[in-house]
């Protein structure tokens, strides 16, 4: 009970960040940012105890770190692969716990799963093919990146084909729009500016934790 009251809060919260953003009152933005994961974070932990709770802690507190450093990134390039790091860590981190919920492999669903990882596979491709030539010394960082989130994404998609419904659906979704988030952020710093940036990484950012908490809090539910 005590962690839904969280999650509604965490969603108010962000609609009022993403509000702020809108309006373009940076400066309150800025403040306010680093109080937003807490929220996820604060639910997971009086949240009833399940195998793979402190990897989704971890996950959620290297995104929390990531969000912090990159406040600094208009200060110097060094915050921003700092950052970079901080996040490539959480997606490691939700490939480990996506890996530890995974169940026998449905065989009736390879169809499904060789069609999402065709989609995976061009999506990286494509990406790529757009950032590598304006990445610089960052070619090799960024492609490291890139393809950590498309396995992210990948074990999300193995999830959903073996998980419990609705828990499997919120993951998957949430992935989605996580891979969505990064990579307008790096179509907007690499490749072309893109107008309202700022309100659609920070709203797919929150929508996409959000999701992928509420799915596994939903798939360990104690019954």
């Amino acid at each position: 009970m005590k962690s839904t009251i969280i999650l509604k809060s965490f969603i108010g919260f962000s609609l009022v960040y993403l509000l702020i953003i809108l309006f373009e009152k940076e400066e309150i933005a800025w403040f306010l940012k680093p109080l937003l994961l807490p929220f996820l974070i604060l639910a997971v932990y009086i949240n009833e105890k399940f195998t793979t709770n402190n990897v989704l802690l971890t996950a959620l507190t290297l995104s929390w770190i990531g969000d912090i450093i990159l406040m600094f990134s208009d200060k110097g390039e060094l915050y921003f692969i700092a950052g970079l790091i901080a996040f490539l860590l959480s997606h490691i981190s939700y490939i480990i716990l996506f890996s530890k919920q995974l169940r026998i492999y449905i065989k009736k669903s390879k169809i499904i799963y060789w069609i999402g990882v065709t989609a995976i596979a061009l999506y990286l491709i494509v990406m790529m093919l757009i950032l590598l030539p304006s990445l610089g010394h960052l070619k090799a960082p960024v492609f490291v990146y890139a393809l950590t989130i498309s396995i992210m994404l990948l074990f999300a998609l193995k999830g959903f084909l073996n998980w419990q419904k609705p828990a499997s659906i919120y993951i998957l979704i949430g992935a989605i729009i996580f891979v969505a988030s990064d990579s307008i952020l790096a179509i907007d710093k690499f490749y072309t500016p893109l107008q309202y940036s700022s309100f659609l990484i920070m709203a797919t950012y929150l929508i996409a934790q959000y999701l992928i908490v509420t799915g596994i809090l939903k798939l360990n539910k104690k019954k």
